[in-house]
């Protein structure tokens, strides 16, 4: 029973480390070699056989109230199972530490970390004979004065990713948005192609025109954002014979919208048109089924309800500052 599960571990494998891509045998003979964490998965479908169908019905996403909607100012966590938050024993590690795998911190933090965007963009080699379609789940928008995102290329061992040398060579992209009935499609994008292979063709999505930028967006993505690279930050100390990580600061220069999956003056995106997937820990995704509102309370209207708040206001007049927190 057991040799039949599916498994999903992180194993050695060794491989060439150069600075770029290596288009040669004798290239890659030569390459320094190092070692990178690669997931192995047997008996996926065997697992997966049993498992519930995923839920095409479309059913509206449920709002339901917050996690604890009498909360007050200062009463911390109130819900959650037992023991409280404040009984949990938490440990102490240190990610450089000489028994820490580089490994094991990605999949704390991506597990940890979670849920997480997924970034799917498309670029152009810089001689536009060559296009590309990456899925990135360190990815997130920073700013929208000016609209701006950033990307995160990590260090691994071997070839320089081709999004990344795309980005570096041309400055430009497409950030496109993924939908639940993406996802299959854009997992299969990740597949480590020889290089020159279009993904564009390994996944059967649809190219569509862009203005401001030469790579094409896909078409199925509810959002697509054309972008100009403005900076990369390359990162020194990683693990040696891995080539360096680096973060992209993106800018936006023109959105595409679908039409149906917005408001009026396309300010707002429906979620239940979106159906966004997010990243989680090992092979694991998520979707969204329910959600809540929280507002964000404003001084004027809160503090004259509160006790709590009161008090803190005049402790802070009196100039007490934090010693006054213990006369509360």
């Amino acid at each position: 029973m057991h040799s039949r599960a599916c498994t999903s571990r992180f194993i050695l494998a060794r491989l060439s480390s150069p600075a770029v891509r290596m288009n040669s045998s004798a290239a890659a003979a030569a390459a320094k070699p190092a070692f990178s964490a690669v997931q192995q998965v047997t008996n996926f479908q065997e697992t997966i056989a049993n498992r519930p169908e995923f839920d095409h019905s479309g059913e509206p996403i449920e709002i339901t109230k917050s996690p604890d909607p009498s909360w007050s100012f200062g009463e911390g966590v109130r819900t959650g199972p037992p023991p409280s938050t404040q009984d949990k024993i938490h440990k102490e590690i240190d990610p450089y530490s000489p028994d820490r795998s580089v490994s094991q911190n990605y999949r704390l933090l991506i597990s940890g970390i979670a849920p997480r965007p997924i970034g799917f963009l498309s670029t152009l080699s810089a001689d536009g004979k060559t296009k590309n379609l990456a899925p990135f789940s360190y990815f997130q928008v920073v700013d929208h004065d000016p609209p701006m995102f950033i990307v995160s290329f990590s260090a691994r061992s071997g070839l320089m990713k081709d999004t990344y040398r795309n980005l570096k060579e041309t400055g430009e992209c497409v950030i496109n948005t993924v939908s639940e009935n993406m996802i299959e499609a854009v997992n299969a994008s990740s597949i480590d192609a020889p290089y020159g292979l279009s993904e564009w063709d390994l996944t059967g999505l649809t190219e569509s025109q862009t203005t401001t930028v030469k790579p094409s967006r896909v078409k199925e993505s509810v959002l697509s954002i054309e972008g100009k690279v403005i900076d990369i930050k390359e990162f020194e100390g990683h693990s040696p014979g891995m080539s360096g990580s680096a973060i992209c600061l993106i800018k936006a220069t023109r959105f595409w919208v679908q039409q149906d999956a917005a408001n009026e003056d396309f300010s707002h995106i429906h979620l239940d048109k979106l159906r966004p997937i997010a990243q989680l820990g090992g092979m694991s995704y998520g979707r969204i089924s329910s959600t809540f509102e929280l507002p964000r309370g404003r001084w004027v209207d809160e503090q004259p309800k509160s006790e709590l708040l009161t008090r803190l206001e005049e402790a802070h007049a009196d100039g007490q500052g934090e010693a006054g927190k213990d006369k509360l």
